[in-house]
């Protein structure tokens, strides 16, 4: 008679619901050099702003039909007329600032992209271009901002822009992967290059 199959042990957070389960396994750390990825995340991020990220989950399909499939240049060029769309569509957070900002980051987006030749090789300069291998054992271990997100944050706002806040910026970076915070007993750790730490 075989032994069940154990289940694989997970960051605490992704028992939550079914699409934290899906977004933990296939999506939190992994590193993203796609420029419409990187810029869905950043207005994402900025739109869950004291909001639980759940919400922002539940609401991405709505997101990705509102934005254009996150289509910089086209978020850029949104107008006043827009804007009322957006504030109209039950599928986003509708908030008139975080709406705003996201256009306003938009266009900051291109000015980065035409300074770096890609929003991708701007944002991973704050890691060296490698995704940081971090080795937390428990949820309390993982801090909610670090000098890198800090310079991120700073960066960003001199920039022009919006809702980039050090906490907002750290979670960007665990999203797209430039750190790998999933617990060091997390399968996903080690899959996405994490080590356990030496005895």
């Amino acid at each position: 008679m075989t032994a069940p199959r154990s289940e694989p042990r997970l960051c605490t957070w992704a028992n939550g619901s079914p699409e934290y389960l899906a977004y933990h396994d296939t999506e939190w750390g992994v590193p993203v050099h796609d420029e419409r990825r990187l810029f869905e995340f950043l207005i994402v991020e900025g739109a869950q702003a004291g909001l639980s990220w759940i919400t922002i989950l539940k609401k991405r399909p709505a997101y990705r039909a509102a934005y254009d499939r996150f289509d910089p240049r086209k978020v850029a060029a949104y107008d006043r007329r827009r804007v009322a769309l957006l504030l109209a569509d039950a599928g986003i957070v509708r908030n008139r600032l975080k709406i705003e900002s996201s256009i306003s980051n938009a266009r900051a987006f291109l000015e980065v992209q035409q300074e770096f030749g890609g929003f991708d090789a701007y944002i991973w300069s704050f890691v060296g271009g490698a995704p940081r291998q971090n080795r937390r054992a428990a949820m309390r271990d993982i801090p909610a901002q670090t000098p890198e997100s800090d310079a991120m944050s700073k960066d960003l706002k001199r920039r022009g822009f919006r809702f980039v806040g050090s906490t907002i910026c750290y979670a960007f970076m665990q999203a797209a992967g430039l750190v790998n915070d999933h617990l060091t007993g997390c399968f996903r750790h080690a899959e996405l290059g994490g080590t356990k730490r030496a005895r």
